[in-house]
Parts: C-alpha cells; sequence; structure tokens
C-alpha cells in the first residue's frame, strides 16, 4: 500500500504539472491570436498544425501510443485555436451524422457547430459569411462521388480548404434493440444501398424508406417503436437507441471523404493536393493533351472522372484531383499549359492531403 500511495502521489503530481503546462500554452495561443488580428492573418494555419503534430509523434518514439497522442494533441490544439478565434462550422445534419463525426475529427469538439438540411445549405452559409467552414461529402469509397457537393461549386464561390477521411460503420437501432419490434427501416439512400444484401437477408418483409440523413433516421427511431434506423454508433449514443445488430454494412473498409470548404484556401503544406473542374472541345486527342502536361512534369493525378455539364446536354466537364498545391512552380506551370487546351478550367482548392 505504501508503494502504491507513492505511485499516486507521484501521478498526482505529474498531473498538476500537466494543467499548469495546459494553462500556460493557452495563455500563449491567446498572445498569438492577438498577433495575428493585428496582422490580419487567419487563425488557422494547418500547415503550423500539422507540424506540431509530426515533430510531437517523431519525439514520442512510440514510448505512448501514437493513435491517443494524436487525438490528445489534436484536442489540445483545437481548443488553443477556439482561444485565438471562436469557429463556427456547419455540417450536414442532424446532430450525430457521418457528417458530424468528420467536423468533430477535423475542427475538435471544442468548436461551434451549426446542423443544416442539406449539402447546398452548408455551402449557403459558408458563402454567406454566416460560418467559417463547412463539412461536405464528396467521394464514398462504395457508392462513389457524392454529385451535389460537386454541382454545389458552379453556384456557390468557396473553396476546398481540407480533407478528412471517416471510416462508416453502420448500426441497426431501435428503441428495445429486438429485431421483432421491426416493422420499417429508416435510413439515408447511401447507408441503405452498403447495407441492402443485409436487410435483404435478415429483414426481406420489413419496408425500407429513405430519408435525408442516417441521424434523420435515428431521430425517428427514438419517438417511434416500430421503426429502425440504420446510422453510426455516435447516433446510438446521442439518441439513447439500442443496437439490434453492429457492422451491417455488406462491404467492409468503405471509407467516405469528406470536403472542409471555406472562403481562403490554405497556404502551402508540402504535402497538398489540388482539386480541379474543366471542360475540352470535342475533337480527338483533346482530353489527352491536358492528361500530357501532368505527365511530362511527373505531377500524380489521384483521381479523374466525367461529369455532365448541367448548361448543354452531351457535353461534359472533367473533375480532376493531383498532387501539389496551385502555388508551387511546377503546378502552376503546368495548369497555363492545361488552360491553353481547355475550354474551361476552375480550380476548386488546394489544401493538406487527408
Amino acid at each position: 500500500m505504501e508503494e502504491l500511495q507513492k505511485l499516486r502521489a507521484e501521478i498526482d503530481q505529474v498531473d498538476e504539472n500537466l494543467l499548469l503546462l495546459l494553462q500556460k500554452r493557452f495563455r500563449l495561443a491567446k498572445q498569438i491570436g492577438e498577433v495575428k488580428r493585428r496582422e490580419g492573418r487567419s487563425s488557422l494555419d494547418l500547415t503550423r498544425e500539422r507540424e506540431v503534430l509530426r515533430r510531437l509523434l517523431e519525439k514520442n518514439r512510440g514510448q505512448f501510443p501514437e493513435d491517443s497522442l494524436r487525438a490528445i494533441f489534436l484536442e489540445i490544439i483545437h481548443t488553443c485555436r477556439q482561444a485565438q478565434e471562436p469557429l463556427r462550422v456547419a455540417y450536414l445534419g442532424p446532430e450525430a451524422t457521418f457528417s458530424h463525426m468528420a467536423a468533430i475529427e477535423f475542427f475538435g469538439q471544442s468548436t461551434e457547430f451549426l446542423p443544416v438540411e442539406s449539402v447546398l445549405d452548408v455551402f449557403e452559409e459558408v458563402e454567406s459569411d454566416r460560418v467559417r467552414f463547412g463539412v461536405v461529402p464528396v467521394e464514398n469509397s462504395i457508392e462513389g462521388t457524392v454529385s451535389t457537393t460537386l454541382d454545389a461549386f458552379s453556384q456557390y464561390r468557396v473553396k476546398v480548404c481540407g480533407e478528412v477521411y471517416i471510416p462508416i460503420t453502420h448500426h441497426l437501432l431501435n428503441q428495445t434493440g429486438q429485431k421483432e419490434d421491426i416493422k420499417k427501416v429508416l435510413s439515408h439512400p447511401h447507408a441503405l444501398a452498403q447495407c441492402r444484401r443485409w436487410l435483404r437477408k435478415h429483414l426481406p418483409s420489413v419496408t425500407v424508406e429513405e430519408v435525408a440523413s442516417t441521424a434523420l433516421a435515428a431521430r425517428w427511431a427514438a419517438v417511434d417503436p416500430s421503426v429502425a434506423a440504420i446510422a453510426s454508433p455516435l447516433a446510438a449514443r446521442t439518441y439513447h437507441l439500442q443496437v439490434v445488430a453492429k457492422h451491417i454494412e455488406d462491404y467492409k473498409g468503405n471509407v467516405t471523404r469528406f470536403w472542409i470548404i471555406g472562403r481562403q484556401p490554405p497556404a502551402p503544406t508540402g504535402q497538398d493536393k489540388t482539386s480541379l473542374f474543366f471542360s475540352v472541345s470535342d475533337r480527338p486527342g483533346a482530353l489527352y493533351e491536358v492528361l500530357r502536361a501532368f505527365a511530362k512534369r511527373g505531377i500524380n493525378l489521384t483521381k479523374i472522372e466525367s461529369r455532365p455539364a448541367k448548361s448543354e446536354p452531351w457535353r461534359y466537364l472533367f473533375f480532376l484531383d493531383c498532387e501539389g498545391h496551385v502555388e508551387e512552380p511546377l503546378l502552376k506551370e503546368c495548369l497555363d499549359e492545361v488552360r491553353k487546351h481547355c475550354l474551361h478550367l476552375e480550380w476548386l482548392g488546394s489544401y493538406p492531403r487527408g
């Protein structure tokens, strides 16, 4: 008992030292915020935040569990950022959607979050400056591109400022945890598509209906005992639901990519990605000339796909992701050449790779 008490006393002293250091870090962050305000600089500095994490993980050398160390310091960084300038962030609500999870992952728990009813509402809030940033889904590893998000860039003057990848795990939730009580299953169309085989096998005679979000489905289940929702583990905790079945997605390894949208894209970090929209004339070799500009400079393309142009039938826009930042000389030179071969070229943003 004597040895145990001594060790506990040492832990208490370490905790007090940690508290004093956290308080000091918070004060310093406030002072930095004042300097940034005087100089007209943004409080969000992703380059600096990434460098802080990289340096700490390097110094740790595996002595403290890395995932936990990253989570602890991300929350410390996010909280100190709030001391510099409170952030307001819009996401596709209601609370406990995967968009909400992505927002927490990128900005931390201490941020003020605003749930809105649609992806277009997120764009509207950001463009009108009622929030600083928005979080929107752009791509799922199974279902593909979220077309509403890409199409919105033609209507709103915003840029991509960051990205975050969230593993998608679906649970079947209701009030009792009993499958026999389920008369109807609700969820977002993507979630239903990702669980189609499981539903067909285990609930073949139950009605399935689409709603605007997985969290909205959970809210329905919370007030109607005959309804079950396909939603996230966070939704189960938020709406006090029981788990009927876990991990009911048909394919494991399901991940959704979310974009952080804002009005002012970040400076280069050295590990960046650039997103573009472009169109070419209807002639042989037009697309080849665009792609050749990237290939001959060794710029890696991480995604390319065609999208129907809304304004003209049978004309297509191309959506492209490549490595690098638009301010880097090599990519800038490449885009100068690409512009010569395009009818239209739109830069959606350059941002740190997720």
